[in-house]
């Protein structure tokens, strides 16, 4: 992306660009697409504060699917909280 080139009022908003849908799933919207900075934007929004909401979201999932057990998803939870400078068990 040009460093030059302003960013649209929606860049890296997390509910904006990349929200959830009816199926409990994240996506990202049609409006989105054709944007000349929706890579930059989709990792920003996933990386900042908010993201740590995906990441837990993402655990969650895991293990409701059988792809991680309770102590492995504890244990990256609390990482994820330590990272975000909060505590959580």
């Amino acid at each position: 992306m040009n460093e030059n080139a302003e960013r649209p009022y929606c860049f890296a908003r997390l509910e904006e660009v990349f929200p959830m849908g009816d199926e409990g799933l994240r996506h990202v919207p049609e409006r989105c697409m054709p944007c000349y900075c929706k890579t930059e934007c989709l990792k920003q929004a996933v990386e900042n504060d908010h993201g740590a909401t995906v990441k837990q979201e993402m655990l969650e999932r895991a293990e409701a699917s059988g792809r991680i057990g309770f102590f492995e998803r504890w244990s990256k939870r609390k990482a994820l909280a330590k990272a975000k400078g909060g505590r959580r068990g």
